[in-house]
């Protein structure tokens, strides 16, 4: 293979598809071997199991070929960040946290429901009075959520190459919070082009997506949604072709309790009529609300909450919790289990199994929530170190449905 843009003065210079290119074509196993301009090696040599011939014109191109001295070049390359490894994979974090969970005043519920989330890879959904700490704790989220390997830190560059950015590489999942006033196109990709421009969902691949002010987003925004969330893709269909994104994230959300803010206020008087309630409300489909894992009414501020938990805390509880799910052989993280899956791993002891067949009959589950209500489930008893999950941790898991 030979990749390279090629200038009117002979020069082979890069080009921002080089690298999703050259990593899609390693997955799939086409390549082992490439000549590539000079310029691209400091991003093209984290790309591991493809040997690169750099060259800086075409002319010295050529000259390769025809001699045939191939030589690669070969850079054992290291992330900046630190390490652990667990089986025959090592995975990549880092212990730096730009906004502290020390800074969230009170909320415990919150926080704890927060913990459990970042630790499964949980969608998570706030509900509370405006003020009350439920962007402070969406954006404390992303420096404590789960370790990366290479293949999946890999896949997030190469999101970031196709949308034009320049990866860093570093160690730490990405988060994406487009506003509500954000068009479709700018949110599952695509736009006026012949080429379908990525958007803010495929952007959050293998990390978190934050929708503040749920009920303010467009219904076509919101219903569109349920697909990537369902499917973990995003499908782009155009005239001359079809683009499917990878958009394996965890969805984060949260509203206001009706259009004023102050329905749960305890010292203020809500000024929205029953209608424009319901109408809030409605915007938001069963259909979606069904595809979160985790539901959390906000406590009202007082002048007596305290700090009582750190960002560093919550990330090292993740971490113990990480190593637990992969040391079961889980390929993926508690919240992404697929059916097969949670049969497999979300073991109940009797007590707790009791419990759920109560909850199904009680509370007319469905079957898209007893899932999610196992996965929880199990994450909560991975942070407790049960090896399988008890009645507390059952206990605690249906507290957290959507009532």
């Amino acid at each position: 293979f030979v990749f390279g843009e090629l200038g009117l003065d002979g020069q082979v210079k890069s080009s921002s598809q080089l690298f999703p290119l050259i990593l899609s074509l390693k997955e799939q196993g086409l390549i082992k071997q490439a000549i590539v301009p000079k310029e691209a090696l400091s991003y093209l040599n984290y790309i591991s199991g493809v040997a690169f011939i750099p060259v800086e014109t075409l002319s010295e191109a050529i000259a390769l070929l025809q001699k045939g001295e191939l030589k690669a070049h070969s850079q054992q390359f290291s992330y900046h960040a630190e390490s652990m490894k667990v089986g025959q994979k090592r995975y990549y974090y880092q212990r730096e946290y730009d906004a502290d969970f020390k800074d969230v005043k009170g909320q415990m519920v919150a926080k704890r429901a927060a913990l459990i989330a970042a630790a499964g890879m949980h969608n998570f959904f706030m509900e509370g009075n405006p003020g009350c700490g439920k962007s402070m704790i969406a954006k404390r989220l992303r420096d404590i959520l789960p370790p990366l390997y290479e293949e999946e830190m890999l896949s997030i560059a190469k999101h970031q190459f196709l949308d034009g950015q320049i990866p860093t590489f570093a160690a730490k999942r990405p988060m994406r919070s487009p506003h509500h006033t954000a068009t479709s196109a700018s949110i599952f990709g695509g736009g006026s082009g012949q080429v379908a421009k990525i958007g803010e969902v495929a952007l959050a691949h293998k990390g978190m997506l934050f929708f503040d002010e749920l009920p303010h987003f467009s219904k076509n925004i919101l219903e569109a949604l349920r697909e990537p969330l369902q499917d973990r893709k995003v499908h782009i269909a155009r005239v001359n072709a079809k683009v499917e994104y990878e958009a394996d994230i965890m969805f984060v959300a949260a509203q206001n309790p009706c259009p004023c803010g102050n329905l749960l206020s305890k010292s203020k008087a809500c000024r929205c009529s029953e209608v424009e309630i319901k109408r809030y409300r409605n915007k938001l489909s069963d259909p979606l609300l069904d595809r979160m894992d985790l539901f959390v009414v906000m406590q009202e501020v007082s002048s007596e909450d305290r700090s009582d938990v750190t960002s560093a805390q919550m990330h090292k509880a993740v971490l113990d919790a990480f190593v637990m799910q992969k040391q079961r052989g889980q390929r993926r993280l508690n919240g992404k289990l697929t059916e097969e899956e949670i049969e497999q791993y979300c073991i109940m002891e009797s007590e707790a199994a009791k419990i759920l067949e109560s909850a199904i009959g009680k509370f007319a589950l469905s079957h898209r929530s007893i899932s999610s209500i196992k996965k929880v489930a199990r994450t909560i008893a991975d942070i407790n170190d049960h090896e399988k999950i008890e009645k507390r941790d059952m206990l605690e898991a249906l507290s957290y449905r959507r009532r």
